[in-house]
């Protein structure tokens, strides 16, 4: 089964908009473990507009004393470094939390949010010392890639990563856009292959939905996806706990919904 990670940073970026603790991110990240989520993603930005350094704390600390079997996904640039608004830099937040995986982002500050993955004919060399702090954390690091990365696999595995998180933004717009799904598919799937060939694991993330997310699920050997936008959404109409669950039995029967879609592209 594709395991579900649920980002919480919308869940701050609301909170954020009005002051105080409503909504509160430790109990929305509660009700989504508690209705089926496999792990909590945070992606704290050097401007705070979301989550905030001390939200990272308190979540760190929520699962390790209520949940300990629960993953805790820190996204972000380690490039990004201290700032004077109260950012304390990617590596102090790890250091600081010990997450189960580290998905490192190259976001640039005032990003709006993620649209592109590593270079690695450009970043190898310099995320290569990252990774391996990271990793002597006990993290697993996951690198932010394009699809259209295939044949940067062998490179993201040298460098030390153990997994890739593929961008799935232009997936999802090919899709609502009424394109072929196989088409839309192909380069994804494609992608996995090759990152597996390069003993490396593959999670997902950006824009996936209960709309395309039942033929995302059809790729064989994605471990993992990261929702939070589109969750939320759901969430306004459906509620919370309602909308994780819909997600998770989605993911549970994945492979299923729409049958025979990759087949051939994932040789």
């Amino acid at each position: 089964m594709i395991e579900l990670s649920v980002n919480v940073n919308k869940i701050a970026l609301l909170r954020n908009s009005r002051g105080g603790n409503v909504p509160d991110v430790l109990h929305a990240a509660r009700v989504a473990i508690e209705h089926g989520a496999y792990g909590i993603t945070v992606h704290p930005r050097p401007d705070l507009r979301h989550i905030r350094p001390n939200d990272v704390y308190a979540l760190a600390e929520l699962l390790r004393r209520d949940f300990p079997g629960i993953e805790f996904n820190i996204e972000g640039n380690p490039l990004a470094p201290a700032n004077s608004q109260g950012y304390p830099g990617f590596d102090e937040l790890v250091a600081r939390t010990r997450p189960d995986q580290c998905t490192l982002v190259p976001d640039g500050d005032g990003q709006l949010t993620s649209d592109h993955g590593w270079d690695m004919d450009r970043d190898a060399q310099r995320l290569a010392p990252i990774i391996a702090g990271l990793k002597r954390s006990g993290a697993r690091v996951c690198l932010f890639m394009d699809v259209q990365a295939a044949a940067a696999m062998p490179a993201v595995r040298a460098c030390g990563a153990d997994r890739i998180e593929l961008y799935t933004g232009p997936f999802a717009a090919a899709v609502a856009q009424g394109q072929d799904h196989a088409a839309a598919l192909a380069p994804y799937a494609a992608t996995t292959a090759a990152a597996q060939r390069a003993g490396l694991g593959v999670n997902a993330g950006h824009d996936l939905s209960l709309a395309n997310l039942a033929l995302f699920a059809t790729i064989p050997g994605i471990a993992e996806v990261s929702i939070g936008h589109a969750l939320i959404d759901d969430a306004l109409t459906m509620g919370l706990a309602t909308a994780v669950a819909r997600y998770v039995a989605l993911l549970r029967n994945a492979g299923r919904a729409v049958p025979g879609v990759v087949a051939g592209v994932n040789a």
